[in-house]
């Protein structure tokens, strides 16, 4: 029901619009709120967050830190949309992260990051364990597998496309920024895909949180024990066919070119309710910054 405070005219501010707007526009990296404890996340309440390194080892056209022999430290949020957690039931898996162009954890001087946001079928799926997720930055729309929840997701679309223009696509130009001489053009991958390299035994927890949590701790123990290997894949060329919440998309020559490898987790109040990830605006170029969708927190005319 949260989502639907504002919708009619007498029920107050739209909370959910102004919820997108924030993520949108706001580049902060901690949101505490007026009490310090943050603000519950109306999409992707539970999650877990994770530091670790991008590192693209590949030759590839793309710039910024998509070039070959980029390091980054990152921090990332693997979630899930809603509030299904376990396997077995219907859920949409997402890893999302920021990019710090240092390698340095004590860097001591305040860094542009850059976002990126990959996700699951945004109706859902029935994937057993993280093992076989794949995430993407335009993901499939099955919506009807949403069941009961069809409504929220058609609501989720129409705000995000209100705010932002497309709802189903999360552009990765930051990345193709972050680090580029300013006389250097900039040149973006259109689609990427995460996915759990291979060789990582599956686990037996039912909730992907404590999924996430053994593949680098054992249980009791607050120490390191192995890393979290993520193959990055970018591609081009893809197409499209039904509608917009109907939507499946089709790939071809994904190109392998690099990994982003996690080395610590926790599952936090915190990490559900205070970090932040600043969703990249939508352009109609996504190498030209005169296209952006929103500017100076407002949406533009730009087409």
């Amino acid at each position: 029901m949260r989502f639907l405070k504002g919708i009619l005219p007498f029920a107050g501010p739209n909370v959910f619009r102004k919820a997108v707007e924030r993520t949108v526009d706001s580049h902060v990296d901690l949101r505490w709120g007026k009490d310090g404890t943050g603000f519950l996340r109306l999409i992707h309440p539970n999650g877990v967050c994770l530091i670790g390194l991008w590192e693209i080892t590949e030759p590839n056209p793309y710039s910024g830190y998509f070039r070959k022999d980029s390091k980054a430290l990152t921090v990332g949020r693997y979630s899930t949309c809603c509030t299904e957690t376990r396997r077995g039931y219907s859920r949409s898996l997402s890893l999302v992260g920021k990019l710090y162009p240092t390698t340095d954890p004590e860097h001591p001087e305040p860094l542009r990051t850059a976002s990126f946001f990959t996700q699951q079928d945004l109706g859902g799926d029935f994937t057993q364990y993280i093992n076989d997720v794949e995430t993407r930055n335009a993901p499939d729309v099955r919506a009807w597998r949403r069941g009961l929840g069809l409504p929220i997701l058609l609501l989720e679309g129409q705000v995000f496309g209100s705010v932002d223009r497309e709802p189903t696509i999360r552009q990765l130009y930051e990345i193709a920024e972050l680090g580029k001489r300013e006389d250097e053009p900039t040149r973006t991958p259109k689609y990427m895909r995460l996915k759990i390299a291979e060789g990582h035994p599956k686990s037996d927890h039912s909730d992907f949180r404590d999924e996430i949590m053994a593949f680098i701790y054992d249980e009791g123990d607050p120490n390191p024990k192995r890393k979290l290997v993520f193959n990055i894949d970018v591609t081009d060329e893809a197409s499209e066919s039904g509608p917009d919440f109907f939507k499946t998309r089709t790939f071809s020559n994904w190109n392998h070119i690099g990994t982003l490898t996690f080395t610590a987790a926790v599952a936090s109040v915190n990490g559900d309710r205070v970090i932040h990830f600043h969703h990249p605006t939508w352009r109609t170029d996504p190498n030209d910054p005169s296209t952006a969708t929103r500017k100076n927190e407002r949406k533009s005319s730009a087409r």
